[in-house]
């Protein structure tokens, strides 16, 4: 970039000026943009915040940390979801205060928190909010990709509120350290858990797991989420497409796994 305007500038003056104008309207557009995105992040109510979510990414996608300072009241914010949010456009930018904060989040269990979630006799149910907040937060942590947070969401993976979003987390999160505790829940009790570990260890390429995933080709128990196929029908399709043989998916009748539990 550097040498492309030594040669701008070397060929004219006018050609520099046109350059730095055109700059100039774009930093301004990106700023404006940016604006026009904090008033939608922050307009957001609290049934919205898979909406905040979206905004969010768009924030992130600008590369403009001037946003920050005006986005930190929300760090502390009494909706943890919202909170996170934020966290996610602090940590994606660079700020060491949004991981700590969406880590904060998924190792709360106190009871001291506004609640939004309701039990079945329609109360509101703080044990409910707790689950929400940090199930939400382990997706979070997908959502970021960093690395940092496989050793903190693989002792999840036994945490019976949680532990459905955290095997489609490591597996966005790319890092190869999670494969063996992932190949180790193929023996989980639940379908569930044995088919999204299945699901992660194909995101993560882990052909090491081969031998395992073979275990459970007569493993006829069904999943209870989207198109309720079995963990042998999981299995079959993993081992196709970790030896190179791409299978079509069918589980969630979508031509895919589906295996984000969001």
């Amino acid at each position: 970039m550097a040498r492309t305007l030594r040669i701008i500038c070397g060929a004219s003056l006018a050609s520099m000026c046109l350059l730095s104008a055109l700059f100039g309207q774009s930093a301004q557009f990106s700023n404006e943009s940016a604006s026009v995105l904090v008033v939608q992040f922050n307009n957001t109510t609290t049934t919205e915040f898979w909406k905040q979510f979206e905004v969010a990414k768009k924030i992130v996608a600008l590369h403009d940390n001037s946003v920050l300072h005006d986005l930190e009241p929300w760090l502390s914010n009494d909706d943890m979801r919202r909170r996170g949010n934020a966290a996610f456009i602090f940590a994606s930018l660079g700020d060491e205060r949004g991981f700590q904060v969406i880590k904060a989040i998924l190792e709360d269990h106190s009871t001291k928190r506004t609640v939004f979630a309701f039990d079945g006799a329609g109360h509101p149910s703080v044990s409910g909010q707790i689950r929400d907040d940090r199930y939400y937060a382990a997706h979070l942590f997908g959502d970021l990709k960093d690395s940092r947070a496989v050793p903190i969401l693989v002792p999840l993976l036994k945490d019976k509120e949680v532990n459905w979003v955290v095997p489609w987390s490591l597996g966005e999160i790319g890092d190869k350290s999670a494969i063996p505790p992932l190949i180790e829940t193929l023996g989980d009790d639940s379908p569930d858990m044995r088919v999204l570990a299945i699901c992660a260890l194909e995101k993560l390429n882990a052909k090491e797991a081969l031998p395992r995933l073979s275990v459970l080709l007569n493993d006829d128990a069904r999943i209870h989420f989207d198109g309720l196929g079995s963990v042998a029908t999981a299995a079959r399709v993993a081992i196709a497409n970790l030896s190179g043989q791409p299978y079509s998916c069918r589980l969630a009748g979508k031509g895919e796994c589906a295996c984000d539990p969001r």
